[in-house]
């Protein structure tokens, strides 16, 4: 068996899981980190929403670059694809023009910090924000603006897992928020994928 692989969301997070984190050989967690500590310390990559106004603020705010997470980090993934983006923008100022800054792209600024930080930086394709999509809608969500970073981020660990024959593992995705993330159907989506064995979701009893 490959690699272990622990992607980590800003959810709860079960006691004793921290110890599983530490020891993986490769650990995902996202923006602000606030899994940090609790669940465990370990982190490889950082995994931000670069598009609206998460993406504005950490990319502008040097407190963010400063957080011992991020630091650690060698590689910082930026979940939206600019392109997927861009081309969303007009069919939002349609049906949600309240989100007039939604599709903004700092991936650039993401680029620059990694860069003078030592870091990587990585755009994750819009192939697989589309491929998400696709899975998605098996589950009948109701209409919604994108998929979550969280899933966008599964996706990508499995296709790495995939090659690699890695070991996937999840913890502190509760699959709720931001009213515009199908979380029913991620959940649902997520379970399936746990009950194929394609990933583990961490729980300590």
């Amino acid at each position: 068996m490959g690699q272990k692989i622990v992607v980590v969301g800003n959810g709860d997070i079960p006691d004793g899981a921290n110890e599983l984190i530490d020891v993986a050989d490769l650990v995902i967690r996202f923006n602000d980190c606030r899994s940090f500590g609790r669940g465990g310390v370990k982190t490889d990559i950082v995994a931000v929403c670069n598009t609206g106004r998460p993406g504005k603020s950490m990319s502008e705010e040097p407190q963010w670059r400063s957080l011992q997470p991020v630091q650690a980090a060698s590689t910082i993934w930026s979940v939206r694809d600019p392109a997927k983006f861009l081309d969303m923008r007009s069919g939002l100022k349609v049906s949600n023009p309240e989100l007039d800054d939604f599709c903004e792209d700092y991936s650039d600024a993401f680029a620059v910090i990694a860069s003078d930080n030592g870091k990587q930086h990585q755009i994750i394709s819009r192939d697989i924000h589309e491929r998400a999509d696709g899975f998605l809608a098996a589950y009948s969500p109701k209409p919604y603006i994108c998929p979550s970073s969280g899933l966008i981020a599964i996706f990508q660990v499995l296709d790495m897992a995939a090659k690699d024959q890695a070991q996937v593992f999840i913890t502190g995705f509760g699959h709720q928020g931001w009213a515009g993330h199908p979380f029913q159907a991620e959940k649902q989506l997520v379970d399936t994928f746990a009950s194929e064995g394609k990933l583990v979701r961490i729980s300590i009893e």
